[in-house]
């Protein structure tokens, strides 16, 4: 299996409002759909089971002509498949005590004709899956929008959510929200579109928003071909990760799913034609947005609306930066943050710079840089969000300082398991500086008097009292934990 995990510029100019406000109304609308669905579900494919069994046994009754639509569908998508599947499904239903009809008399089957015609019909104007799932042999408009906030199942949400994130977040900074909103709702109605051109008439109703989705990767193929994404490839119990820029990874998937529109068209689970239709409209409209200049138009705004914009360094940086010049880019920053170490727009922007151009240990020194400047500014959210950037791409020595607060700051929160585990990481990373003997004595406390685990206490102590680096202003608190330690239950084995 292959996840995406990240792409390079993981960071806007401002907060993606209507990134976050489609993904909590997808959420919203499906944990009040999902149930009804499911139970709807049962009785919605009993009708039509004998519907399609009635008419195909006794192929001369009358029917209504939203009944004789579906049924012509389902017939022309089987092909000559249709008869076969008519007897099997016969056969499943006598296995199981299925509700059908022996009877040859007409009038009685003409009347349990109607009967499912009225079951069927009352279904079309009732289930939500009819009434707002996209039905290509029975649209209905409202249905072009409604679609694409409904889902049938958890990871066909999360999966949906996100890819949405990735691809959604970069598009609306750059096109601006009015944009970004307007080209989400017509991209999902142009796959949803395409996909009842490539099977009209079909009665399987489409739900789910990865149409406006694929449109949303294609639009990022087009406005950054050359971003490269991180992806996570699970093979059995191993993982591995790689990076490759989107021109290499997206129109692979495209094609993968026009492959597979190609071989199973309607029949199968998944609408690769409502993907493939979405990101060839997604291209299309990214260019056209990025040729009338109304991108350019959007981003002008929003950066008259940010304040560090005014930074003639910053917009240097900036341009640089969208122009692939990455080591200009850098020079710009490292030499603006002599002047101000503490500017956080500089910074994450370097951060950014050293990531694109793979400069690992530059990357990990901005981020590093950056949690502290956080931590200062009473951030822990983003302080805690730069510690875990410094661990994902292979950081294991955050200077000492920075460390400690953050291991406080766990600890304030009341994370004592994790806080203690950095401690014990800062001691042994540091082993040379003042911070370890704190840390040490830190995470001994948190074992004895919070975690009841007096044997990590000790060793904790131990270790300290035995540490090369001057302690003679800690050595009355390391004693104290040495006795408290040892005549604690559970360390009998370690006193020796």
């Amino acid at each position: 299996m292959l996840i995406p995990l990240r792409h390079e510029n993981m960071r806007g100019r401002r907060w993606p409002i209507i990134t976050f406000a489609l993904i909590g109304l997808n959420l919203l609308i499906f944990l009040l759909t999902n149930g009804p669905i499911e139970e709807q579900q049962p009785q919605r494919a009993q009708v039509r089971v004998q519907l399609l069994l009635l008419a195909a046994t006794h192929p001369e009754l009358h029917m209504s002509s939203e009944a004789s639509s579906f049924v012509e569908s389902v017939k022309k998508q089987w092909g000559d498949r249709w008869e076969q599947a008519i007897l099997s499904t016969r056969a499943a239903l006598s296995s199981q005590g299925g509700n059908r009809t022996e009877t040859d008399d007409p009038i009685r089957l003409q009347e349990q004709m109607d009967s499912l015609c009225d079951a069927f019909e009352t279904q079309q104007n009732a289930d939500i899956l009819d009434m707002y799932a996209f039905v290509p042999g029975h649209p209905r408009l409202r249905a072009y929008i409604t679609a694409n906030f409904l889902h049938s199942g958890w990871l066909h949400l999360i999966g949906n959510m996100w890819f949405l994130w990735l691809a959604g977040f970069i598009l609306e900074d750059n096109w601006g929200r009015l944009i970004y909103s307007v080209f989400y709702l017509v991209a999902g109605a142009a796959a949803l579109q395409f996909y009842a051109w490539c099977a009209p008439g079909s009665y399987a109703p489409l739900l789910g928003a990865s149409g406006a989705v694929a449109a949303l990767m294609g639009a990022f193929l087009i406005r950054f071909p050359k971003m490269k994404i991180e992806m996570a490839l699970f093979l059995f119990f191993f993982r591995f990760k790689f990076k490759a820029p989107a021109y290499a990874l997206l129109p692979l998937w495209a094609g993968v799913e026009f492959l597979y529109g190609s071989v199973f068209g309607a029949t199968s689970p998944v609408a690769h034609w409502a993907h493939v239709g979405g990101f060839l409209f997604g291209m299309a409209g990214a260019y056209g947005i990025m040729r009338s200049g109304l991108e350019q138009n959007a981003s002008d705004a929003i950066e008259s609306k940010i304040a560090w914009s005014a930074d003639p360094n910053i917009v240097r940086a900036t341009e640089a930066l969208e122009n692939s010049q990455f080591d200009q880019a850098a020079t710009i920053l490292e030499n603006h943050l002599k002047q101000k170490p503490t500017s956080t727009d500089a910074l994450e922007m370097l951060q950014q710079v050293q990531w694109r151009r793979n400069d690992i240990p530059g990357y990990l020194r901005a981020t590093a840089q950056l949690c502290q400047l956080h931590l200062s500014a009473q951030e822990p959210e983003a302080a805690w969000r730069d510690y875990e950037a410094y661990t994902n791409a292979g950081g294991d020595k955050l200077p000492a300082a920075v460390w400690l607060e953050i291991a406080r700051m766990l600890e304030t929160q009341q994370n004592f398991e994790r806080a203690a585990t950095e401690y014990e990481r800062l001691a042994d990373a540091h082993p040379a500086e003042k911070q370890s003997i704190l840390a040490l004595v830190a995470a001994g406390r948190l074992y004895l008097k919070k975690l009841n685990r007096a044997a990590e206490a000790l060793q904790c102590y131990q270790k300290a009292n035995l540490s090369k680096v001057p302690h003679l202003d800690w050595q009355p608190n390391i004693e104290a934990g040495l006795r408290d330690a040892q005549a604690a239950p559970g360390t009998l084995a370690l006193k020796s």
